[in-house]
């Protein structure tokens, strides 16, 4: 087990002028889980495979444990990598799949059965190790993906994205167990995904990248209820946070005919910044259906059962439309077509400068 510091750590691609990865500070606690996520093209697999060393740094250092590893070639990093495609080997049985880089690397075949046989104890991999990937469940590979790695008890874990190829319901059963998994081994992992669902459910941080520049690093539940800009604001939860431009006056945010509570903090913030608008958020599950508040239409309903939700138009202080989501109780749904009053449960805004996306106040 080790630590994972990158430092300054960019990477350029031949022909291009924008750095896939612009000036990485990240530090990885020994025996940490972290997520790194965020769109596609934000810089995140660049950055695990600049870890890995499969791709070059072109500036900064990387470091795993008190070792600079920027020019050690990957075999010699002590990593162990799972990808996203599995890539086994087809005429190998799971066994020797799971074993093979440690047959390359000279390891005795006693040993190797005996770590091979550990691993699928711990995976459940005991009644396949004869078996062709062929003969295996998408789920299986996985699994035997991640035997292939355990058995050479690495410093660092790096997987990217490796539920990806999994339908829905696996790939809620495959996390749980990858998580279980890595707090019963206690080494340290970087993970790569582009689902924001599975990061919040998975790490321990989350960092979140966007254009190659890491936004935020932090738990889980502190990037819910306090990101540091408006990308993150929108990113992370499910649905989406609701992002609107609104009118600031002394009582609050301006939304139609109603205001929206805002702190002193914030409105100092926003005061100090020379601001009459600002970017008002509140999340699906923070607001009330009512007799009070704002005004919005019903366009679109969805019922799930315990929860429903709902689609519909505000209008913002530019006199543009937007559509925002609410969740409501799934017994009790307006009805499309309907016009409500929504409230946001007090100390649930979050309120962002437009022009930076900064987040404004505490």
């Amino acid at each position: 087990m080790a630590t994972v510091v990158f430092s300054q750590a960019t990477r350029t691609y031949p022909g291009s002028t924008v750095p896939a990865v612009n000036a990485l500070d990240l530090e990885i606690a020994d025996g940490e889980f972290l997520v790194l996520v965020g769109p596609s093209g934000c810089g995140k697999s660049t950055s695990l495979r600049m870890l890995a060393g499969l791709e070059e740094v072109n500036s900064g250092s990387i470091f795993i444990g008190d070792r600079e590893v920027t020019d050690v070639a990957p075999k010699d990093r002590d990593i162990a990598m799972v990808f996203q495609n599995y890539a086994l080997y087809p005429h190998m049985s799971v066994a020797e799949n799971m074993g093979f880089a440690l047959k390359i690397a000279g390891v005795s075949k006693d040993e190797i059965n005996k770590r091979v046989v550990e691993a699928a104890k711990i995976l459940d991999l005991e009644p396949y190790l004869d078996r062709k990937p062929k003969n295996l469940s998408g789920g299986q590979r996985q699994r035997v993906a991640m035997g292939r790695a355990i058995v050479r008890n690495p410093q660092v874990f790096l997987m990217d994205e490796p539920l990806s190829n999994l339908d829905a319901k696996l790939r809620v059963q495959t996390r749980t167990q990858i998580a279980s998994l890595q707090q019963r081994l206690g080494v340290t992992t970087v993970y790569v995904t582009h689902d924001q669902t599975e990061a919040m459910t998975m790490g321990d941080r989350v960092a979140v990248m966007k254009d190659g520049f890491l936004q935020q690093c932090d738990t889980p539940q502190a990037l819910y209820d306090r990101p540091v800009n408006a990308f993150v604001a929108g990113f992370i939860g499910s649905p989406a946070m609701n992002l609107i431009d609104v009118r600031i006056d002394s009582e609050g945010a301006v939304l139609g005919d109603a205001h929206v509570p805002l702190g002193q903090d914030v409105l100092g913030a926003a005061r100090s910044a020379g601001l009459d608008t600002i970017t008002l958020g509140f999340r699906p599950e923070d607001t009330v259906v009512g007799t009070e508040g704002f005004a919005m239409h019903v366009n679109i309903v969805e019922s799930l059962g315990a929860d429903g939700y709902i689609y519909g138009d505000i209008t913002n202080a530019n006199g543009e439309v937007n559509q925002v989501t609410i969740r409501t109780d799934g017994r009790n749904i307006p009805r499309k077509g309907e016009n409500v009053r929504l409230q946001v449960t007090g100390g649930h805004t979050h309120a962002f400068n437009p022009a930076t996306g900064l987040r404004l106040g505490n």
